[in-house]
């Protein structure tokens, strides 16, 4: 562990921290409580074991202003002059532990491997409960091949940075989910986050759906309706099909990028917002930039950062874990006890190549899960799911 000694007895803290040494803890030392904060500020540490009594700044005060800055980090307040008050009053500000000098090295060795043993369990909690948020939350984001970690790697740098994000992927690949694991890692968590797909509305709806209206805007617009892009507000919205909106949206939407502001249909109020835009799309979208009916300054604004997730054919490694969390998933929801999948249902599914990515292998589980009557799903699991000689999934007539 990162230690720092503070004591104004220059023998002492030597001896101190000679001794935290050869016990392979990194140790630093500090004469004085300014000293030490000096030190915590640039470098950092897990313990601070201080003196009680110290000129400038005494050990009960230093303790407190380490909690106040530092809540996580352990300190051990010791002294010559041992009290019961003194250790109540350390113990009541938030001391790990309280020694009386001479220092008996057994005493703190115990003390220092229960911290030791704490950390360790923190860790290993924080650990656990971020999986179980990742496993909840975003199922698709289960794995093991190579692209798969890389991807996951990437994910949790960008999510620090505000840049905008061009996500590219098959049907199926979990582009949402990966915009909604950007939002819910950035320092935006907190704020909304807006999803909208923009094939899936003509564009005037698109246009009053992003931007809003104001009342009397058109037809049918009896009052004011505020826009996604106006309830994103600090957060971010997301995109999808980004490669299907008209040219004349194009411009709108290169004018919210380039001044962080629009106005709603009928207003001429400038708004003025603040958000994090992720896109994404399955098309071709350089094909679209080449033949003119995708703006090609747009795609440079959008295409700060790409992230091309891989189709699940090519990370087979990651099949049969999703297969595994799927069955789970949903046995539970039907309340069936499913215990696996035999081998020759196993080489039906790794046989496939799943042109509907991770959405179409939930579904096939989905329906074998429902369709099982033995303790394992085997191939008769799987009637309704054959695979043809080209590799993709026909429903069997029967």
């Amino acid at each position: 562990m990162r230690i720092i000694v503070i004591d104004d007895q220059q023998n002492q803290r030597h001896l101190l921290g000679g001794y935290l040494k050869k016990q392979k803890h990194m140790v630093r030392e500090a004469s004085s409580g300014l000293i030490a904060l000096e030190l915590l500020k640039r470098e950092g540490a897990e313990v601070a074991i201080t003196d009680m009594r110290m000129p400038e700044m005494d050990g009960l005060t230093l303790l407190k202003k380490i909690k106040k800055i530092y809540p996580d980090m352990e300190v051990v307040v010791i002294t010559a002059y041992g009290s019961i008050e003194d250790a109540v009053e350390a113990m009541k500000a938030g001391a790990t532990d309280y020694l009386i000098k001479p220092v008996k090295l057994e005493q703190l060795d115990i003390i220092l491997k229960k911290v030791e043993k704490s950390h360790r369990l923190v860790a290993e909690n924080r650990y656990l409960r971020r999986k179980l948020e990742t496993v909840e939350s975003f199922p698709e984001f289960i794995g093991q091949s190579p692209v798969f970690k890389k991807m996951l790697s990437d994910i949790s740098v960008i999510a620090k940075t505000d840049s905008t994000v061009f996500i590219k992927g098959e049907s199926g690949t979990g582009k949402e989910l990966v915009a909604r694991a950007i939002h819910s890692s950035s320092n935006r968590r907190d704020k909304p986050f807006l999803a909208v797909n923009c094939a899936a509305l003509p564009e005037p709806l698109l246009e009053s759906e992003l931007f809003g209206y104001e009342k009397g805007a058109f037809t049918g617009a009896v009052k004011r309706r505020i826009g996604r892009f106006e309830l994103a507000h600090k957060g971010t919205i997301f995109l999808d099909e980004i490669g299907d909106i008209s040219l004349p949206m194009q411009i709108k939407l290169l004018r919210v990028l380039e001044t962080k502001s629009f106005e709603r249909l009928g207003g001429s109020e400038n708004i003025k917002v603040d958000i994090r835009l992720v896109t994404a799309t399955n098309r071709d979208i350089e094909s679209k930039v080449k033949d003119g009916s995708f703006r090609e300054d747009l795609y440079y604004r959008l295409n700060v950062i790409p992230i091309n997730l891989p189709p699940l054919r090519e990370r087979k490694e990651d099949i049969l874990p999703l297969v595994n969390y799927f069955i789970d998933k949903f046995s539970n929801k039907v309340g069936k006890k499913i215990e696996g999948i035999t081998p020759q249902a196993k080489d039906l599914l790794l046989s496939h190549r799943w042109p509907g990515n991770v959405r179409e292998l939930e579904n096939t589980i989905e329906r074998a899960v429902v369709l099982t009557r033995t303790g394992a799903i085997d191939s008769e699991s799987l009637e309704a799911f054959k695979v043809s000689s080209g590799g993709s999934a026909i429903l069997s007539e029967n």
